[in-house]
Order: C-alpha cells, then sequence, then structure tokens
C-alpha cells in the first residue's frame, strides 16, 4: 500500500504535548524482546537526537522571533518523543550490552542501506564504513566476555555474526581523507537523501553515547577501547554528513528531517512485533505526520518552494532491520584493505595514512589490540560467532 505523508494528516500540534503518566512508558525485556526491537528503538533515539539538535542550530541561525518560537514548539515534542524512546531500553542492561547493540545496530542498517541505496558513489561509502562498525562489535565482544563474562550471542541472538571485519587500529585516517563528495540535492534520488541522513543520525548517537559513557568504566581496557573507538565514530560522522549537500537551504533539511521521521517511524511500525512498542511507532507517526506539515508551510513561506519538488511522491519500501550474513561476508571478501584518498578509495596505504599511523599509535598496539591480547592471555581463544562457517578473508580466521 502506498503512503505519502503530505496527503495524511496527523495529531495537530496542541493536542501533542504529554504528561508524565504518558512519558512514563515500560521498557522492554532485554531476556525476552526481539533484538531487532531494540535495534528499532536504538535508531530512532539517534533519529529524534538529530532532529532536535537540527532544530537547536536552525534556531541559532534564525533572527525571526515567531519562527524561533515554532520550531521550539515543535522541538519540546521532539524532546519528548526522544524520551519516550530511549526510555524504552531497559535500566538492567549494561552500557557494555547497550554498547554491543548499538553495533549490532550499526551493522545491520548500515547494510541495509548499503544494498538498497540506488547511487554506487553513496552505496560504497556505506559498503566502507560497515566494515569498520562490524569490527567494533568484534572488539566490543572479546571486551563483554572479558570484563562482564557473559557471551554476546546472547544480545544479537545469531541475526549478526561476529568477527573481524577491517582492523580498528587501520581506521585512523588523516581527516583530510574523512570527507566525501556530496551528492547533489536536484539531481539525486529523494530515497538517497533519506538513507544519508538516517545513518548520519545514527553514527551521530553512537559518537555522543561513546563520549559519554565510555569513561564510566573502571577497567583501564574497557576507557581506552571506548576512547579509541569514539575517535573513529567522529570520523564517522564526517564520513556520513559530508554526503549531504550543503546547498540544501535550511528550509530544504528541516522538510527532510521531518519527512524522514515519517519514512522510519511508518517503516518501524510495519515490522515492529512487540505490541506496545508498535503503539509507540503508530502514535509517534502521527505526530510527525503534522510536524511534518509544519515544516512544509515554513519551507513554502520562506523559500518559496513547494515540498513536493524535493521529497518522493511517496514514502519508499520500508526501512528493515533483517540479517545481512551474506552480504557483509561479501564485503569482508573483497574491501577489507581499502582505505580512503581524498573522497575516493584505494588499497595501497600511502603517505597520509601512514603519517596518521605513526603519529596516533606512536609505536604501542592501540587499545583494539590490546582487548585481544588480553582476551586471549584470559581465555587461550578469540570470542567470536561465525554461524556461517569461517572468515572469508584467510588471513582473518582463527589460527
Amino acid at each position: 500500500m502506498t503512503f505519502n505523508p503530505l496527503e495524511q494528516r496527523g495529531i495537530p500540534l496542541d493536542r501533542q504535548l504529554r504528561n508524565w503518566r504518558e512519558l512514563n512508558v515500560k521498557p522492554i525485556d532485554p531476556d525476552r524482546c526481539d533484538p531487532y526491537t531494540r535495534c528499532r528503538i536504538i535508531t530512532m533515539n539517534g533519529i529524534e537526537v538529530e532532529a532536535i539538535l537540527f532544530s537547536h542550530n536552525l534556531a541559532r541561525n534564525t533572527v525571526d522571533p515567531d519562527i524561533k518560537r515554532q520550531l521550539a514548539r515543535t522541538r519540546y515534542i521532539e524532546a519528548q518523543q526522544q524520551k519516550v524512546v530511549n526510555w524504552l531500553l531497559p535500566g538492567v542492561s549494561s552500557v557494555l550490552e547497550t554498547t554491543i547493540a548499538y553495533e549490532q545496530v550499526a551493522v545491520d542498517l548500515t547494510s541495509w542501506v548499503a544494498r538498497m541505496e540506488p547511487d554506487p558513489y553513496l552505496q560504497q561509502a556505506y559498503q566502507f564504513g560497515v566494515l569498520e562498525d562490524f569490527d567494533h562489535l568484534y572488539r566490543y565482544a572479546n571486551l563483554y566476555e572479558m570484563i562482564e563474562h557473559r557471551k554476546a550471542e546472547a544480545i544479537v541472538d545469531g541475526l549478526t555474526e561476529v568477527m573481524p571485519g577491517r582492523p580498528t587500529k587501520f581506521h585512523h585516517r588523516d581527516a583530510f581523507d574523512n570527507v566525501r563528495d556530496p551528492y547533489e540535492k536536484d539531481g539525486t534520488d529523494p530515497l538517497s537523501k533519506l538513507h544519508a541522513l538516517t545513518i548520519l543520525s545514527a553514527e551521530q548517537q553512537t559518537m555522543n553515547f561513546y563520549m559519554n559513557t565510555g569513561p564510566t568504566y573502571m577497567e583501564p581496557i574497557a576507557r581506552r577501547l571506548y576512547q579509541e573507538i569514539g575517535l573513529i565514530e567522529e570520523e564517522h560522522v564526517t564520513h556520513y554528513e559530508s554526503l549531504v549537500d550543503p546547498g540544501e537551504t535550511w528550509w530544504e533539511q528541516l522538510v527532510t528531517h521531518e519527512y524522514n521521521e515519517c519514512y522510519l517511524y511508518h517503516s518501524f511500525m510495519e515490522q515492529e512485533s512487540d505490541p506496545k512498542v508498535k503503539a509507540v511507532w503508530e502514535l509517534h507517526l502521527n505526530m510527525e505526520l503534522e510536524h511534518l506539515h509544519t515544516a512544509c508551510d515554513l519551507m513554502r513561506r520562506i523559500d518559496g518552494k513547494d515540498p513536493a519538488e524535493i521529497l518522493a511522491p511517496e514514502l519508499p519500501n520500508v526501512l528493515t532491520f533483517e540479517p545481512n550474513k551474506q552480504y557483509l561476508r561479501e564485503l569482508l571478501a573483497t574491501q577489507m584493505d581499502l582505505t580512503t584518498l581524498g573522497a575516493g578509495y584505494v588499497r595501497e596505504a600511502h603517505e597520509r595514512f601512514e603519517k596518521m599511523q605513526e603519529q596516533i599509535h606512536g609505536g604501542d598496539e592501540p587499545p583494539s589490540e590490546r582487548v585481544m591480547a588480553e582476551h586471549d592471555a584470559m581465555f587461550g581463544r578469540e570470542y567470536r560467532v561465525q554461524s556461517e562457517g569461517e572468515h572469508p578473508d584467510p588471513a582473518m580466521r582463527e589460527k
């Protein structure tokens, strides 16, 4: 069934404010929930955080007090949505368990987007990034067994494999080589805009999460691993945000943000297995429909453009959380040795890359390598989940 948000009306804005009782949602049970329910929650939290931060930045660049007030009104509702979504996560889960779920989001969300992306250059950007998130999942899973003596397979539940990706120590690149070429706003597929904003938002939330939770650990190896991967997440945000055309006006961006929220809430409502969580997605979709119309009105009034000129005439096929094991194995077999050079990709280490590696590692092994050495000393093996057989790259197989 086709669904065009521009033709649908939701809950009027003046009826969207919720009281404390309505905001007090019951969290999911981490031992019984569908792992992809948790992934959808983490994704939508990142989407709502991006919406709030974008609205704040837009307000800081707007002189009209009436527009500031309109943005503030919608933004407060977005803030309530973010609290509801993020508070669906259970307090009984450790930071590291939530971290592993964050990386499962990065792996399966980015893989799905890469598979569906119509633009080859953008697709390559997602393929490149996902192999790094895949390796982060592997490093955190080994840390999890070390300090909590539990196995990540209970979190990923066989949906996502755990084994080496592009080694984390090679993710540290000169900042010059983290900037990609942007899509062209008037020529790109509207789906590509949604993909770019979705992955940017998810990576940004991961960056923020690691920035704030990393130093809460007492174990030195955990503190150091979060510090290293947190720096790489900043690189990833640079990588993905540079894909967005900087020529898009503030109002075009606002409309795209709101349309993307409609797209994702609709997608997740369609596939959600938990009835209580599904009800949240449905409620928030009906709120976002009205936010979209408010943004469209601002775009018409200030930019003098019809939002239909930049948006898809109907929502794309639902964004789906599903296993991507074979797709990832194809990338592991063919793209492990890539790095970036300018806005492109190469297989050979180059001068800027080698200089960055020398400067940041300083002749020592980084935390991502030390965690593996400490895990091996403790257990005499690595922690992996390889449900589909041996690693596709012979060099990465367990010895």
